[in-house]
């Protein structure tokens, strides 16, 4: 299909017509015999005698050709395009931070996968076991993933590259991170990290086995600001909570700071439950991406300038030719 950027051009085509009509025509001036009978020929040729300039005639092909590159010039000033079939693009509309504990806890061996089911794996396996399924599931979300121990680090920025996220998390290992459970600065690290995103939807989860053991802010105190910013915060509590000691689990916690950003917190015994949380939050938070849409344009006012200049260029030509015949013709006769 072919538009017009500038159509308001077309009012330009009467123009010419406006030219002939209000201004005097061109008048040429030509060398001329004097005679001291002029007006004895004039009497037998029957033409009174005048006075002025000629008005050069112009042949009717000459004058179609004009138009037709009159024409030719509206439609390039129109700035016509050719618009291709509409594009569409998805693009993902939530940001979607996952935080992973990597404390000494999660090395615990009381998961199995489907694949190996008389087989324990520690929680770490089964948490990227799951992970991966619920990647797949996300394929509009830009993920990101941050783990936790003594403290909490960035390990993949928010991207749409899921199979990079993947690789990213099967590269961490328990104790990478340290020995502590840090909850409060997983949180805390999210917030900065979101209010660098344009996305409004913004959810983070937190995966952890264990009590907050030395955040520099509590846990409580980071889903307050959180809750502020509009983070949406889901926890999920992995292994045991008859736990004790240092590794026990603070299930409170856990429900308040779920609580306090408008999340949910899960209980995941094994690795059906973790499964089954995930489910849960992508029903309650299913994808949401834009769709943009846009029509590839090619510009095409070069074509009509170029019928112009050839038409100008052959008609050059063809004039310097009959010049040229005319003069040999003249050179024969004299």
């Amino acid at each position: 299909m072919i538009e017009f950027t500038a159509p308001w051009a077309a009012a330009l085509l009467p123009l010419p017509a406006l030219v002939v009509w209000l201004v005097s025509p061109h008048r040429e001036a030509r060398t001329s015999l004097q005679l001291p009978f002029f007006d004895v020929l004039a009497r037998f040729s029957d033409t009174p005698p005048g006075s002025g300039a000629d008005i050069p005639s112009q042949s009717w092909w000459l004058a179609g050709w004009h138009l037709i590159a009159w024409c030719l010039l509206i439609i390039a000033l129109s700035a016509p395009e050719k618009v291709g079939e509409p594009i569409e693009r998805s693009k993902s509309a939530r940001d979607l931070m996952v935080a992973v504990d990597l404390s000494a806890s999660m090395q615990t061996r009381d998961f199995s996968l489907p694949t190996e089911a008389d087989k324990k794996v520690d929680r770490l396996t089964a948490v990227k076991s799951v992970l991966r399924e619920f990647a797949a599931r996300r394929k509009h979300d830009r993920l990101g993933l941050i783990v936790f121990g003594d403290a909490a680090f960035l390990q993949t920025p928010f991207t749409e590259d899921h199979i990079a996220w993947q690789t990213l998390l099967d590269e961490t290992a328990i104790g990478m991170a340290g020995q502590s459970t840090v909850f409060g600065d997983a949180i805390g690290l999210a917030i900065k990290l979101f209010e660098r995103s344009e996305s409004e939807s913004r959810v983070l989860i937190v995966l952890t086995d264990g009590n907050d053991t030395g955040s520099k802010v509590p846990p409580i105190e980071a889903a307050k600001v959180a809750r502020q910013k509009g983070l949406t915060i889901y926890t999920i509590a992995i292994g045991d909570p008859a736990t004790i000691g240092e590794e026990a689990m603070d299930e409170a916690v856990l429900e308040r700071v779920a609580e306090l950003t408008a999340g949910q917190y899960y209980q995941a015994l094994d690795r059906q439950q973790l499964l089954a949380a995930y489910q849960a939050i992508t029903d309650l938070e299913p994808e949401l991406f834009e769709t943009l849409s846009f029509r590839p344009r090619q510009s095409l006012f070069h074509w009509p300038l170029t019928l112009v200049c050839l038409g100008y260029i052959g008609f050059i030509l063809f004039a310097s030719i009959r010049v040229k015949q005319r003069s040999a013709e003249t050179v024969e006769i004299a």
